[in-house]
């Protein structure tokens, strides 16, 4: 028998504001299809929790992003987290470590390492009173005007450090990291 994980995948730009409408259950379907297994999904803006062989085989993302193509006509970008990831994004949040209510807290999940230098680079003053604290491949966010307001967008930080990203509230968060678990 071979080696299995959990892991959560994090679709970006779904069912968000009546675009890329993706059924939950059709999209759970893709990832058994993809040989996964005990697939869940939470609430509709794309969480996927299940387990695979591990570790995960390379190109799976691109895999599950060109069968959502196939059958539904758009691309949409996959950032998989590992348990150990996410415990990790949870453990290092320094807003949550300075006391800040967690209804005002998201984070932004890189797909890949940020470069130091377009790190630096980022305006800690382009959207006050929010802030931002870039971690090893996430974005910690404090929005105490709620996301809407804020011009820290997966857009600006897309375009800044070269990457992709999507984001969560702290709320779903937790409750994907307490999924994981289950």
């Amino acid at each position: 028998m071979r080696n299995t994980s959990t892991y959560v995948a994090l679709l970006r730009g779904i069912n968000v504001g009546g675009k890329n409408l993706l059924p939950m259950k059709e999209l759970a379907f893709i990832f058994v299809a993809a040989d996964c297994a005990n697939v869940r999904t939470y609430i509709t803006s794309g969480n996927v929790i299940f387990t695979a062989p591990a570790p995960l085989p390379n190109g799976f993302p691109v895999l599950i992003t060109e069968r959502i193509r196939a059958r539904f006509g758009y691309r949409v970008p996959i950032i998989i987290r590992s348990p150990e990831q996410l415990a990790r994004t949870i453990r290092d949040n320094p807003f949550l470590k300075a006391g800040e209510p967690e209804k005002t807290l998201h984070v932004f999940f890189l797909a890949d390492l940020p470069n130091a230098h377009a790190v630096g680079k980022l305006d800690p003053h382009r959207s006050p009173p929010d802030a931002f604290h870039v971690g090893e491949q996430e974005i910690y966010l404090h929005l105490p005007n709620g996301v809407a307001r804020s011009k820290l967008s997966n857009a600006y930080f897309d375009a800044k450090l070269s990457t992709t990203c999507t984001g969560r509230n702290w709320a779903t968060v937790r409750k994907l990291f307490e999924m994981m678990h289950a």
